[in-house]
């Protein structure tokens, strides 16, 4: 996309806008993305942290790390809409090459792909509260700063990634429907995983 055509990266105002003087488009983001966040959150209640770690399907996926994975991902793009493309650098280790990392065969792991893996795991010093309300903290800064920010048009260029087309650039509205779209997806993930440890469901 040529320099003219895309937006100056998203300011911070100078003090927060309350919940009850967000603008229509705003609020509706964002009560949307707490929904989904519910219906998340609502497959772990009642689950002991034994429980939450749990994988009771094929997959390696359990509720515990689904939680902490989706707090990591929308944190993380939250910082993408305050930081730009440097808050979500994908840099691979001196001598790994794409080609070597998506065939699993690099000699050494970034950092980065580390802590996702871990992200996706209940590890032995994770609680279920202790995760729940980081995730909570997580919600109550992105509501901060959709917020402030002065323009939902406003873009940043994507980090370098194969996954990613390149050049391109992402609004932070964008953002906002991506990170309801990864949340409410792996909602019905959690759902399947619950169900299938005792029976109930939850959405």
């Amino acid at each position: 996309m040529p320099d003219e055509d895309r937006k100056e990266p998203m300011t911070m105002t100078g003090t927060t806008t309350t919940p009850a003087t967000l603008d229509a488009e705003r609020a509706d983001l964002l009560a949307e993305l707490a929904d989904a966040r519910n219906m998340l959150t609502n497959t772990v209640r009642g689950l002991t942290d034994e429980q939450a770690g749990q994988k009771p399907t094929v997959s390696a996926l359990c509720l515990g790390g689904l939680v902490k994975h989706v707090a990591f991902t929308e944190e993380s793009w939250l910082r993408f809409v305050v930081e730009g493309s440097s808050a979500m650098s994908f840099a691979l280790p001196e001598g790994v090459t794409w080609a070597d990392f998506m065939s699993g065969q690099a000699r050494e792991l970034p950092q980065w792909a580390v802590d996702r893996e871990r992200d996706f795991q209940m590890l032995p010093e994770d609680t279920l509260p202790a995760i729940l309300d980081r995730y909570a903290r997580v919600a109550a800064r992105t509501e901060e700063i959709v917020a402030a920010v002065e323009d939902l048009s406003a873009t940043w260029p994507v980090p370098d990634a194969p996954w990613n087309e390149p050049g391109s650039v992402r609004s932070i509205r964008r953002v906002l429907i991506h990170v309801i779209a990864e949340t409410t997806q792996h909602a019905g993930h959690a759902d399947i995983l619950r169900e299938s440890i005792d029976g109930q469901a939850t959405t």
